[in-house]
């Protein structure tokens, strides 16, 4: 999950989404460079695995090498809470304006409503809106609705559930990707399951609203970028949205897939691959007739972590890519450097502050 960079005089505006209800021309705030990039023509498509396919696993590796990002069905999050999830999502960002900025996530805090937190990187706004969970939102959830505590317990119950099930699921995922690399328990104990000392791993649930659109060809709901975690679970709905940009190819829609759950691997996983598994540069588009709404996951290591290329991948031809980093100390890099991140904490590369 990216950073919000700190800037103390960063006022509220950087934090407060538009009220999309109320403007009925695109705002100069809101315009970028016009492209007909937005509605790209490819034959290019994600690769869809199915995980109960007995190569699930040379799949899931070949697709993070050569795309980053891949669409898995068949994963064992049951529909029936994927469109839970949805539903409650959308309840949320239904609710006047004024009730959901009783939430708004302050400028350093972490969770609650508020712009996509890599706004601050781009000179124009996005299309969008947000709300970040982490653990119970209980606190939040009495704040949007106050008077109906029936409506409270049923939103924490079904985003407990569901980043309960995605953790899991992550867990899985993650273990596929580096098994098929030749790494086992041993070459990433951090990654072991419970125990009583074991160290927390940060998990974030950010719920994605892109309202429609009066002219979609000159706004973005979500501005280019990678993610900065092990792995990215995303539940896009049915809508069309997704973007990904693809070597020699340019930028791929990534079509929904009924019940079908997109996994992108993130920085620190390009990182531990030393460089074999691809984090993907990604983009959300918007459209004039629907309002779609997307729920990530994002997983990573415990925050004080040092993240490193495996030894295991490392020989003469293949020398370490990356000095090590713990995920709280890349969040601080990326916040500084954004989309050029990884290639600041290259060994072979200086770049200046």
């Amino acid at each position: 999950m990216e950073s919000l960079k700190t800037n103390t005089n960063q006022n509220l505006s950087h934090i407060v989404p538009l009220d999309f209800n109320s403007v009925l021309t695109l705002p100069e705030s809101h315009t970028w460079a016009s492209s007909t990039e937005h509605h790209p023509m490819t034959d290019s498509s994600v690769p869809v695995i199915d995980l109960l396919d007995p190569n699930a696993a040379c799949l899931i590796r070949r697709a993070s090498e050569q795309w980053g990002v891949f669409q898995v069905v068949n994963h064992g999050i049951p529909m029936k809470l994927m469109k839970e999830a949805e539903l409650q999502a959308r309840g949320l960002f239904k609710l006047p304006r004024d009730r959901k900025l009783r939430a708004l996530r302050s400028q350093e805090g972490l969770t609650g409503y508020g712009r996509a937190r890599i706004s601050a990187n781009y000179s124009k706004l996005m299309w969008s809106e947000g709300f970040t969970i982490m653990g119970s939102p209980l606190e939040h959830a009495t704040q949007l609705w106050p008077d109906n505590h029936s409506v409270q317990t049923q939103f924490c119950n079904v985003m407990e559930e569901y980043q309960k099930k995605m953790k899991g699921l992550c867990g899985k995922m993650i273990w596929l990707l580096l098994g098929s690399l030749g790494l086992d328990h041993e070459d990433v104990k951090w990654l072991k399951g419970p125990k009583k000392k074991c160290r927390h791993h940060p998990q974030a649930l950010q719920l994605n609203s892109y309202p429609v659109c009066p002219d979609p060809t000159r706004a973005m709901g979500l501005a280019p970028h990678t993610d900065s975690s092990l792995l990215t679970l995303l539940n896009q709905s049915s809508i069309s949205g997704l973007q990904v940009l693809k070597d020699g190819v340019g930028w791929v829609p990534v079509h929904p897939t009924a019940g079908a759950l997109v996994v992108s691997v993130g920085d620190l996983m390009h990182i531990l691959s030393n460089g074999r598994l691809k984090s993907t540069m990604h983009r959300a588009v918007v459209n004039k007739v629907h309002h779609r709404v997307s729920i990530a996951y994002f997983y990573g290591p415990p925050h004080d972590m040092k993240i490193s290329p495996s030894m295991k991948l490392i020989d003469q031809d293949h020398p370490p890519l990356y000095r090590p980093v713990s995920w709280k100390e890349y969040l601080s890099i990326k916040a500084t450097h954004f989309n050029r991140a990884l290639e600041s904490i290259r060994n072979d590369v200086d770049i200046d502050d």
